[in-house]
Order: structure tokens, then sequence, then C-alpha cells
């Protein structure tokens, strides 16, 4: 056999050369911090159900268990402290395994939720455990529930002091991501602007499955089957022509405090 008729040499792969190989990413992360049991459902229920059917993590960050403040029900049935904890956590993690998400309590103690730096340091390891892509909070004023404000303040203190490497705490720094509030219940109260509508038209039965999860709020069950309603038409019509044809969107508001980062316009 001649020089010419010889075959050729294989071509040495990375791996053969010594390199590892290249691992697979991992599934994208989102973070919720909520200053209720029920607040993610109703407020974020959409979204955390769309990221969890792309096969995403979701990991909510329960801070009180809505006990004091919105538990009504469970009051007037004459329901004890303690007791109505246990009520609100069966319910939010029945209403989390719905929306395939995970769910953690801190038990911080709502009306007042107060920021401490014991709980500011929880939420700073949340975020460098988690390493989310997204990070869904409450917006930054509600004058009917002061709360929902104090959540909001520590979710971005969280947020930045994770990002610091002087900051004291086990794992990795984050980046920057992007934050999103969700819709509060009186928005036009709440300095609110729906600057997303979010289309959640395919996971609308899986969320209002986790709605109906939480029967010690049940009488806003329609109040935000109707919001999703209204916000579909927004949706719908901010997409394109609207030509008073039927259709049955639903979608959820929600509100950037950061730019978006882009390379070009949608």
């Amino acid at each position: 056999m001649t020089h010419a008729d010889a075959p050729a040499p294989e071509l040495s792969t990375p791996v053969e050369q010594g390199e590892p190989p290249s691992r697979p990413r991992p599934p994208r992360s989102t973070l919720v911090i909520t200053a209720h049991a029920g607040d993610f459902v109703w407020r974020a229920g959409g979204a955390i159900a769309l990221a969890a059917a792309r096969g995403e993590k979701v990991t909510i960050a329960c801070l009180t268990f809505g006990e004091r403040g919105e538990s009504a029900k469970a009051w007037r049935e004459g329901r004890k402290l303690e007791e109505i904890k246990v009520i609100r956590r069966d319910e939010a993690e029945r209403a989390a395994a719905t929306l395939g998400a995970e769910v953690r309590f801190f038990d911080a103690g709502d009306y007042p939720l107060v920021a401490t730096a014991e709980l500011t340091d929880q939420l700073v390891a949340v975020h460098r455990e988690t390493q989310p892509d997204i990070v869904l909070t409450h917006p930054a004023e509600d004058p009917y529930n002061g709360d929902h404000p104090a959540a909001n303040r520590m979710a971005l203190e969280a947020r930045i002091l994770a990002q610091a490497i002087g900051y004291p705490g086990a794992g990795d720094i984050i980046g920057a991501p992007p934050v999103f509030y969700f819709e509060p219940h009186q928005p036009e109260m709440s300095g609110f602007r729906p600057e997303v509508l979010l289309d959640i038209t395919e996971v609308w039965d899986t969320k209002r499955g986790a709605m109906e999860c939480l029967g010690a709020q049940q009488h806003l069950w329609d109040y935000y089957t109707d919001l999703a309603v209204r916000r579909g038409v927004q949706l719908r019509r901010n997409a394109g022509p609207n030509l008073g044809l039927a259709h049955q969107t639903m979608a959820e508001a929600y509100m950037r405090p950061f730019p978006q980062i882009a390379k070009e316009l949608a």
C-alpha cells in the first residue's frame, strides 16, 4: 500500500486530548419571594406553572403563613394561632405541589412582617443556593398591607448582598437576575403598571387548581379568575389587531424595577 493509499489519521476529539467533556447546563431557576402563604398562588401561579412545565426549577421562599392577617375564616371558626399555621402551611404545600414548585417556610410572623438581619441572611443563602435566573416578588408599594413592601425590601436587599463576594455566608455569589414584581391586590393604589403581560392560558387549569387549595381565602378564587380574564383581554389587545373575536386568553401582569437588557427591540 502506497502512502497515498494509507487511511487518513483519525482526528482526536477534545476528550481524547484530555479535556473534560462539557457539562450540561443546569435547568433555569426561578426564585419567588412572597410575604404570605397564598400570595405566590394568586399573583404568580401562572408564571410558576409555566416554568415548571418547561422543566425549570422553581423555589418559593414563603416568609410567613399569613396566620394573623390573611386567615380570617380560621379565626372566626375559633382556631388557635399554631393550628392556623398548620392549616396554612398545608394549603401552601398542596398549592406549590400543584404548580410544580418547591416551597420553603421561614415562619417570620406576619402583621407585621419585620425585617431582621437573620432573615436577610437566610434569603441571601437561598439566592446563592438556587442561583436564580429570575426573581419574582411583591412591588414596593401597598398601602393596604405593609407586609408586602417589607418582603419587597428584603428580597431586593438579599439579591444585592448575594452578589457581593465579601458578604459572609455559604455558596457561590450570584449574578444580577432580573426582577419581576407581580400584581398587588389593588394595583391602581400601589403604583403598579402592567409592563409585562404573561400568557398563562395553557396552565390556567393548573393555577385554578392551586387556588382551590387555599380554602382559608376562598373569597379570592373568583376575584383572581376575573383578573386573569381581564389581563388576558389586555394581552390580546396589545398583541395585535382586536377584531372582537371570542377568545379565552388568561394572563398575569408584571412590572420591572430594573431595565430590560436586549440586543434588539421586540
